[in-house]
């Protein structure tokens, strides 16, 4: 009890010190006052930069260009693969064809482009 009974009885202060603490409030209340205000505008700056649209268009997924097929007759190309390569599968996606096969027992996966055409990856295929 002799904590409350110390609070209850402060004198009051002299008045070069009451001067001093009423400068301080002041002093804080402005600090805070600027603080809350520069808060603010970081904070709309950041939702102008999230709502903005700068011209710029979200990157797409690249779709493979169609490639020209002459008219009245067909495209003929050869995918040069290795020696005792056997194909298990095939499949076109756009101007790209994607071959599976194996070879002395190694599976492996060629993409033959046809507007290139030329074999432009080449993976091995592995189990770990």
């Amino acid at each position: 009890m002799t904590h409350l009974d110390d609070e209850q009885d402060e004198k009051p202060l002299d008045p070069a010190m009451e001067n001093v603490r009423r400068k301080m409030i002041k002093l804080q209340l402005v600090s805070g006052g600027i603080m809350a205000v520069l808060f603010l505008a970081v904070l709309v700056a950041i939702g102008y930069k999230l709502t903005r649209d700068d011209g710029r268009t979200a990157p797409a997924a690249t779709v493979a260009q169609p490639f020209a097929v002459p008219s009245g007759q067909p495209l003929s190309m050869t995918a040069d693969l290795p020696a005792g390569f056997r194909v298990l599968s095939a499949s076109l996606s756009g101007s790209q064809m994607l071959i599976l096969g194996e070879t002395a027992g190694v599976k492996k996966t060629f993409i033959f482009d046809l507007s290139l055409g030329r074999i432009i990856a080449d993976v091995t295929l592995s189990e770990k």
